[in-house]
């Protein structure tokens, strides 16, 4: 099953996609508003999300499947973190545009991951929202990522997310990092979130990215998921190691689609990117 957050009636809602139908969970249920209170049932009676929605769908209202033409952010997260360096691509990337190459090497090739923080639900936007650049960067890129969205810790299933990243600060400095990554409007996530039984191994999904430019497509590449050196079990244990993770957040994984060097974002640019069983996001650019 997919959760949407969705505009029904004039009101936000809880909206679940199933092999038939689009339903109203918030109709259903009154504490059922958003996906944190799924999660929450669930982690109460020990259930997985689907189990729970299941056993609402027969009392949700059918809606237009038009609603999910112009989602909402699916879910709010207290925490956004991200992995780095976990496909080889980006490592190459990184060692392009850093004065310090060798540390990205070490991180590829070493036992222990990047995690890092991306921010809170105040530097994070959904589908159709602007995604920002920096006004002190010049070289700029969106990092097309699948998204693990945890509940108290444990997953419960999957999203889309674009980790927007200054490879101009980044590269004149690692410590630079966090403000290469952490600002406004730096992260988008959506258009919903997949269940783990609806994506099934995470470790196989395709990915696209396209961005346009003024209805010209100026960058188009696809990878898959299967490329990643690191697992989604081994990221979420030292996102989870040693650390309070709040209730409900989202943890990116890495990405394999960096653009060529002397590509930069521009305002008004659309980034459109697809991942297979769970959907499309699409975000224009803003300068913040």
């Amino acid at each position: 099953m997919r959760y949407y957050a969705v505009h029904a009636e004039g009101e936000p809602r809880l909206a679940v996609e199933t092999d038939t139908a689009v339903r109203d969970l918030t109709s259903a249920h009154n504490d059922i508003e958003r996906f944190r209170d799924l999660a929450s049932v669930a982690s109460v009676t020990g259930t997985g999300i689907d189990d729970v929605a299941a056993g609402l769908v027969d009392d949700a209202p059918e809606l237009d499947r038009s609603v999910l033409d112009a989602p909402l952010q699916p879910l709010i997260p207290d925490e956004v973190w991200a992995a780095g360096v976990t496909y080889k691509i980006s490592e190459e990337a990184r060692e392009q545009e850093s004065s310090m190459p060798e540390m990205y090497l070490n991180v590829y090739e070493g036992e222990r991951p990047e995690i890092f923080f991306k921010g809170t639900d105040n530097h994070t936007v959904g589908p159709g929202d602007d995604v920002g650049i920096r006004a002190d960067s010049t070289w700029d890129v969106p990092e097309p990522e699948l998204g693990i969205v945890l509940y108290r810790g444990d997953p419960v299933g999957y999203t889309i997310g674009n980790d927007m990243s200054s490879r101009e600060i980044e590269g004149e400095n690692p410590l630079y990092l966090p403000q290469a990554k952490v600002y406004d409007r730096c992260c988008s996530i959506g258009p919903n979130v997949s269940s783990s039984a609806t994506v099934g191994d995470p470790h196989s999904l395709e990915m696209q990215i396209d961005i346009s430019r003024d209805g010209e497509t100026m960058y188009a590449e696809s990878t898959t998921t299967g490329e990643m050196v690191r697992t989604c079990e081994e990221l979420v244990s030292y996102y989870t190691r040693h650390n309070s993770v709040p209730e409900l957040a989202v943890l990116l994984t890495g990405t394999a689609l960096v653009p060529e060097e002397g590509f930069t974002l521009e305002p008004d640019d659309e980034v459109t990117i697809d991942l297979e069983d769970i959907g499309t996001l699409r975000n224009s650019v803003t300068r913040v």
